[in-house]
């Protein structure tokens, strides 16, 4: 009788093993498909973040270039009176 007890117990173990390293093999896919995602979303946010910077220089540079084509106004010094 000790013998199927043992049987049943090795076997018990045997699952018990293989369940254990199923579950670590689909943890470890899953860290890789979590990875995965979180570098696409950060290269997708660096992207924009490249878009979006040279949108602002070009837009910075034509404000430059409208602004030194209007002329410069002169501003006059405003006379003081004096009153006594």
């Amino acid at each position: 009788m000790s013998d199927v007890t043992d049987d049943a117990t090795a076997k018990t173990r045997l699952e018990e093993r293989a369940e254990r390293a199923e579950r670590a093999e689909r943890m470890a896919r899953e860290g890789a498909e979590a990875m995965a995602e979180h570098l696409a979303s950060v290269k997708a946010v660096d992207e924009r973040t490249v878009r979006l910077k040279a949108l602002r220089l070009a837009k910075e540079a034509e404000d430059a270039e409208a602004k030194a084509a209007q002329p410069v106004a002169v501003k006059r010094k405003r006379k003081t009176t004096k009153t006594a």
